[in-house]
């Protein structure tokens, strides 16, 4: 889903943070919020939570245990 909104970015790097500008960590929090059903803000725009995928997941899944 991601992948589709956001066809250049590559998903697999390292460090996903360095692939994104403001307005793909903007979609990418809004595509997680509604996909989820939970709330994502400015304040979770952070390096660490945009690092990977994985960091993305643990993002969701700590907002969806709140």
């Amino acid at each position: 889903m991601l992948e589709e909104a956001l066809p250049l970015v590559d998903f697999d790097s390292k460090f996903l943070f360095t692939e994104l500008d403001s307005l793909g960590v903007t979609t990418i929090l809004m595509i997680l919020a509604d996909e989820y059903h939970i709330t994502l803000d400015a304040t979770d725009a952070t390096p660490k939570n945009l690092m990977s995928v994985d960091a993305l997941v643990a993002l969701v899944e700590s907002k969806l245990n709140h």
